[in-house]
């Protein structure tokens, strides 16, 4: 067993399970030990008592025979009590009914009274029995009666040792601490060994990841020989899955900028050496060669724009210059904006509001999100199609739906039409224009409003998006 450094064995499963085992072993063993001790004590004392007592009968019965009460020359009864004194290793008192000690086998006390709670029961007809475990001592005493008269006579008190009790109960210690002992060996030995099987697949699973991320593998791993197991590696084989493609994301949106940004490049130098190869060229050639390049350029100019707003959008919060404004006036703006481009195909721009919305926005990223989602409607119509504007609230969100009755998407684009530079038609794509980061810029900047945009729509018969946003914006 290694134990490794800065802690880790015992932050380790295998550690844990010896605890656990450890401590199953030694709390119950502990207990049992615990209960047979007692069990022992209590039945051991109480026999003991039994056995004192049935003796004690016979010696009261012989005091009264004796009349050893009125006269204490009895050598019968001095003998037996004696007798009686040495087997128990302890002091036998006899006390009349003055409360005076007649006989003492300690030969110390007779002749004085002697006045306790336990003496007090005997002249009552009761037994009373005291046992002391720290002392070591069982006290009991008994009323010594005659059968002829009710008044009790006397009594008998014996205090005996119950060292023999004491010492097997030392003797029943030590055998239940070897026991305990012999069980956390054993529990360690039975634990080692049961972690090592335990924990295999679990590093089954460390060395599979580290394979993986090594990159000597390609394939998912499975390791099923326990529910956690298989648990992990499925999370795990779905974290790579998504690793997989935002990956492949990755290198789309690499080599998407790469051609994008190449495009008017390429047609720029085309131009440029159309100009430099000719010699003479025609002023109206050159105006027309010069009008191109200035396009280009500009298409250049407003990929690169999106791009950096992309970035923008991909930064902390700090960054939302948010006040409270009029949403109804923001929208009305944005489709005043717009309606010359949709004049321009008799496309009409509706809006409608439920009801007057003031929410905590930030003004120029809530007006590039919605512009970008009416530009796309008109972008993406049929020429006299509309596009409706519709705002409604309630008492925590306010709600903005852009519907047009366009082109549609197909249904196997739309969980795509939010990637960069993703583009359902590509073709047609070229012809409307656009850099393909329109809907990504929009559900950045909706996200940094910690609000959620959603989109239904069928191919041939438009497309719906519906943006949810809090009235009030709490930082994050």
């Amino acid at each position: 067993m290694k134990f490794k450094k800065n802690g880790k064995f015992f932050k380790s499963l295998r550690f844990r399970i010896l605890i656990i085992l450890i401590i199953l072993g030694i709390v119950p063993s502990v207990i049992v030990t615990e209960m047979v001790i007692a069990n022992y004590e209590d039945r051991a004392i109480a026999n003991r008592v039994q056995s004192m007592e049935n003796i004690c009968d016979i010696m009261c019965d012989l005091l009264i025979k004796e009349n050893y009460l009125n006269d204490t020359s009895s050598q019968t009864v001095n003998s037996k009590l004696e007798l009686l004194s040495n087997s128990y290793g302890g002091r036998i008192l006899i006390v009349d009914r003055d409360f005076r000690i007649i006989k003492d086998t300690y030969g110390v006390d007779e002749g004085r009274t002697l006045v306790s709670q336990k003496v007090l029961n005997c002249f009552k007809g009761e037994d009373a029995c005291q046992y002391d475990s720290d002392s070591q001592k069982l006290i009991l005493a008994v009323p010594v009666k005659s059968p002829d008269v009710k008044q009790v006579q006397g009594a008998m008190m014996i205090m005996a040792s119950s060292s023999e009790v004491t010492a097997t109960i030392h003797e029943l210690e030590q055998k239940g601490i070897l026991i305990i002992g012999i069980i956390v060996v054993l529990a360690i030995f039975l634990g080692y060994i049961l972690s090592t099987i335990l924990v295999k697949p679990f590093a089954r699973v460390t060395k599979a990841i580290e394979d993986l991320t090594d990159g000597y593998q390609n394939e998912e791993i499975s390791v099923p020989d326990y529910t956690e197991t298989a648990l992990i590696t499925d999370a795990f084989n779905k974290m790579l899955s998504r690793m997989k493609t935002l990956d492949e994301s990755r290198q789309e949106f690499v080599s998407n900028v790469s051609h994008e940004l190449k495009t008017p490049m390429t047609s720029m130098k085309v131009l440029a050496d159309s100009l430099v190869g000719q010699q003479g060229v025609p002023e109206e050639l050159y105006q027309e060669f010069l009008s191109d390049i200035t396009e280009e350029i500009d298409r250049e100019n407003k990929i690169i724009t999106d791009l950096l707003s992309l970035v923008k959008m991909d930064k902390k919060t700090a960054d939302m210059n948010i006040s409270n404004m009029n949403i109804n006036e923001l929208l009305e703006n944005i489709l005043k904006r717009l309606r010359p481009i949709a004049d321009q195909r008799r496309i009409d721009l509706i809006l409608d509001s439920f009801r007057p919305v003031t929410a905590d926005v930030d003004e120029v990223k809530f007006t590039l999100a919605i512009s970008n989602l009416v530009e796309n409607g008109i972008k993406y119509n049929v020429d006299e199609g509309w596009v409706r504007v519709t705002l409604d609230a309630d008492h925590k969100d306010f709600y903005v739906t852009v519907a047009d009755s366009g082109l549609g998407i197909p249904e196997d684009s739309i969980e795509r039409i939010f990637e960069r530079f993703y583009r359902v038609d590509k073709s047609h794509s070229r012809e409307i224009g656009g850099t393909g980061l329109g809907l990504a810029i929009t559900r950045s900047s909706i996200a940094m409003h910690h609000g959620i945009i959603k989109v239904s729509s069928k191919e041939g018969e438009g497309t719906t998006f519906t943006v949810k946003i809090p009235l009030s914006y709490i930082p994050s």
